[in-house]
């Protein structure tokens, strides 16, 4: 099974003015959750992890967008350090795909995978699916699904954030961040329709600002 730091259902998080956060998103989150330092660290173990276990093969990693940008980007750049200094190094080639399956605060139980005819191209490859957040684990699974017809060799799934919530299916990806709340989280590139992207730290979104957000 997958280790990951667990941020318990009653941790009370950080206050907002112990960190730089923009100011016009001070009064839409209830408090920062995860540093962006931590995140860094953390992801700086996943990516020491996945060249323990995949070292010496050539990967294609799979970024799913949006949310996983910056995370994708970050997990790159430790690997690309580790690859300089370690002996098990682990050739990267990069594509991206996206999926959607929210709407506001809520799963639409819909998922859409967009560029989806793109996946044949990893057929006999290793594969590294790199995502930001796991929830009910129904948007991996149909990901995953539509990866098998392309018969890769072999496919690992990295998330940064697994949510703990009774709506999950019981997926778990191979590598996992963090264990969170199933609280709405913001920050990190993870976004409410769009806004929040660009908060470095992962927060809760307070009610006012799904309101204020809403579409």
């Amino acid at each position: 099974m997958a280790s990951f730091l667990q941020i318990a259902d009653d941790d009370e998080g950080h206050e907002l003015d112990l960190f730089c956060v923009p100011r016009h998103y001070e009064n839409d989150l209830e408090r920062v959750i995860i540093p962006h330092g931590l995140i860094m660290d953390r992801t700086e173990r996943l990516a020491r992890d996945i060249i323990r276990d995949m070292g010496g093969h050539h990967i294609a990693a799979l970024c799913v967008l949006k949310g996983g940008y910056t995370f994708f980007a970050d997990l790159l750049d430790h690997i690309q350090v580790l690859n300089q200094n370690c002996d098990e190094s682990l050739p990267l080639t990069v594509d991206f795909i996206r999926v959607k399956s929210y709407c506001n605060d809520r799963s639409t139980n819909s998922v859409k995978v967009i560029g989806g005819e793109e996946l044949s191209k990893l057929s006999g490859k290793n594969v590294l699916i790199v995502e930001d957040v796991v929830e009910t684990g129904r948007t991996m699974e149909t990901l995953l699904s539509l990866l098998s017809e392309c018969k890769p060799k072999m496919v690992k799934v990295v998330s940064l954030l697994v949510k703990r919530t009774p709506r999950s299916s019981g997926y778990r990806p191979d590598y996992i961040g963090f264990e969170v709340p199933d609280a709405f989280l913001v920050g990190y590139a993870l976004d409410y329709n769009e806004h929040f992207r660009d908060l470095s730290h992962i927060c809760i979104l307070n009610d006012q600002a799904k309101e204020k957000y809403k579409v």
